[in-house]
């Protein structure tokens, strides 16, 4: 399907860390060199999230790698992008990577929200989350909305945030919070991890109402993930920062 866009193919290379999509690797052929990401062609949210990707990339091109084109039919959707060499950000208390992503969080609260994202309101937090709210987690703001080591990639010259797949609208400290518990996942105290947040406009400027609110349904969803599947021992890593997080703000999700 994709080989009117990449020409003959001379080299695949699959990508083993991608966690929500059916296939990712780095594609050469005649026609260059490509990022490519495919989900099968079922109705549904993973489908739903590939076509978010394609439709807001021309808006984050100053942040993320261009997509170059794009394919359908009825058994694949695929997104070919520009292949960068950046190499996976490290979240550690000691790492230089840390100032590098608060930057890049910070040029995404800069962003205007694309009229496409107007009706994209973040809803993902509210199910656990106590009554009344989710309001608090409303707002004008463009959200990345996934920030993860996995989505931040660095070379020599550039930095990039990859993975537009959770683009969404809502209060302007998500993001930053979000990087707050990455941190704490990464071994940073809380306070520190804070610290770092601090550096975002959008979390000196929340209401502590707010985060606090985020910071309940967030372990909340988190235990509950991990109670789940209690044979990925990640997701118990990442319920355990979360409750160091709200243990640290005096909260009781519980």
């Amino acid at each position: 399907m994709i080989r009117p866009l990449v020409g003959a193919v001379t080299e695949i290379q699959l990508i083993e860390r991608a966690f929500s999509t059916d296939l990712t690797a780095v594609v050469t052929g005649e026609l260059g060199r490509f990022f490519v990401k495919a989900m099968r062609n079922r109705p549904g949210g993973r489908r739903d999230q590939m076509l978010r990707e394609r439709d807001i990339n021309p808006f984050v091109r100053s942040l993320a790698p261009a997509l170059l084109w794009s394919a359908e039919d009825d058994e694949w959707i695929v997104l070919g992008f520009e292949c960068v060499n950046g190499r996976e950000t490290d979240f550690a208390p000691d790492s230089p990577d840390v100032p590098v992503v608060v930057d890049l969080i910070n040029r995404v609260g800069e962003l205007p929200l694309p009229e496409i994202a107007e009706d994209w309101t973040e809803t993902r937090w509210d199910w656990w989350a106590d009554r009344g709210a989710p309001a608090l987690f409303r707002g004008n703001a463009f959200l990345h909305a996934d920030i993860n080591p996995s989505n931040f990639l660095i070379d020599d010259r550039r930095s990039w945030l990859v993975d537009w797949s959770w683009p969404t609208r809502g209060a302007a400290f998500i993001d930053p919070a979000m990087l707050v518990f990455q941190l704490i996942a990464a071994e940073h105290t809380p306070g520190n991890a804070e610290a770092w947040a601090a550096k975002c406009p959008a979390w000196t400027n929340a209401d502590p109402e707010a985060i606090d609110a985020f910071v309940i349904a967030h372990t909340r969803m988190h235990r509950h993930r991990a109670l789940r599947k209690p044979d990925q021992p990640w997701l118990g890593a990442m319920a355990d920062a979360t409750e160091t997080w709200a243990a640290h703000r005096g909260l009781e999700p519980f």
